[in-house]
């Protein structure tokens, strides 16, 4: 069975907080977007164990849903590539159906081969209905549903596996919230004694409702504070910082997750969240090929550009 999936240690970057003019507290980062060069992150840890499920089904199409930048989209396009799968994907905007050359997500799903549909916005928000999955197996014959950013039981199952034993003593973890899968694998893989602290990309903190499906543990906290005005907004105070703390870190950020985390961990430290001496831990969950359209939608507003 060819996998792209094989055990993976990422590496864990100290942060010199130093730099940032902060002491008494120890930041490192997982740097789980070097864990494959287009299948990065926590797509990486999402699809591990659902690619296993539609091999041992015989499955030989993966079908899954995202919107103009979705790393998803991209992950699954690139990891059915290599892997042997044919892909498809339902894409939310008719209009973009003329701009798949403009937009690099998109263009780069379609070079690896994925079928690209498009549907209006209104469409899409039927995705999860039972009506609207069998008309798309009366259109595209048997497949491997994926959800909308990847969550589901087995994504949770892969996320678990970011915390291993050497993260045992860290206080905090942080993570970027989108669908919630992420989140919930840590809450489950967590020891009790540490706090599990999300940060939302977009308005509200829903998500919470996604990790209790998964498991009763409470050892965690939603924020909607550093979403900056909702999913995939974001402004000049934004970008600075991510070009700032790449400059002193080396640690390229994402406009719509890690960049918001790493955002919201620096306003925290200096606003004394976090108590004296803690060990904190973030997961950096990739997306660094949603950049390259952030930069084009910034130019065209005159915005500084994510360097």
């Amino acid at each position: 069975m060819h996998t792209i999936f094989h055990h993976c240690n990422p590496r864990v970057d100290a942060v010199d907080l130093s730099a940032f003019s902060l002491k008494d507290f120890q930041l490192s980062i997982l740097r789980e977007d070097l864990l494959h060069p287009f299948v990065s992150g926590n797509k990486f840890r999402k699809l591990k164990y659902n690619i296993q499920a539609a091999q041992q089904q015989g499955q030989e199409t993966l079908l899954t849903f995202g919107g103009a930048f979705s790393n998803h989209i991209s992950a699954v396009a690139a990891a059915g590539k290599e892997v042997g799968f044919k892909t498809i994907g339902i894409i939310r905007g008719e209009e973009l159906e003329s701009k798949i050359s403009e937009n690099p997500t998109l263009s780069f799903a379609k070079a690896c081969g994925m079928e690209l549909h498009f549907v209006s916005r209104e469409a899409y928000k039927a995705k999860d209905e039972i009506e609207f999955i069998n008309n798309l197996k009366k259109q595209f014959g048997e497949f491997y549903l994926l959800p909308e950013g990847g969550t589901n039981a087995l994504a949770v199952q892969g996320c678990e596996e970011i915390l291993t034993e050497t993260e045992a003593a860290f206080n905090y973890i942080c993570v970027p919230v989108g669908t919630g899968g992420t989140i919930a694998g840590l809450v489950k893989a967590s020891r009790r004694d540490q706090n599990v602290l999300g940060f939302s990309a977009l308005k509200g903190t829903f998500q919470s409702s996604e990790v209790a499906k998964y498991t009763s543990k409470t050892n965690f906290e939603i924020t909607d504070a550093y979403c900056f005005g909702g999913y995939g907004k974001i402004d000049a105070d934004l970008i600075r910082f991510m070009n700032e703390f790449k400059e002193k870190t080396n640690i390229p950020l994402d406009p719509i997750y890690t960049g918001k985390m790493m955002f919201g961990i620096m306003d925290l430290l200096k606003k004394g969240y976090f108590k004296e001496n803690s060990r904190i831990f973030a997961v950096h969950t990739g997306g660094l090929q949603g950049v390259a359209g952030m930069n084009q939608k910034l130019k065209k507003k005159n915005l500084p550009i994510i360097e």
